[in-house]
């Protein structure tokens, strides 16, 4: 009779063993969907280039033939605030 109660692990207990069952099935479901995510379909996420300044998008389609050199200096004094010598 001493004994009765030794093996029983009381309220205390189950609310313990039912908190570390839930963290330990939800850090493994964490686990496995962090896990998928980096090696599904499209592989590890890259962050996305931030998207190029005005200037350097000038510069580019000047670059590409798509607008000519005055215009690339008309374009560019604009984008600065300043007035081009001779400019429109």
């Amino acid at each position: 009779m001493m004994f009765w109660y030794d093996h029983d692990p009381g309220a205390w207990g189950w609310v313990g063993m039912t908190v570390g069952m839930l963290l330990f099935w939800g850090l493994l479901i964490s686990a496995v969907v962090l896990l998928v995510r980096a090696i599904g379909p499209g592989g590890p996420t890259t962050p996305t280039p931030p998207t190029s300044d005005p200037e350097r998008l000038l510069a580019e389609r000047f670059a590409r033939g798509e607008i000519d050199e005055p215009e690339f200096q008309d374009r560019l004094a604009t984008l600065r605030g300043t007035t081009r010598p001779g400019g429109r």
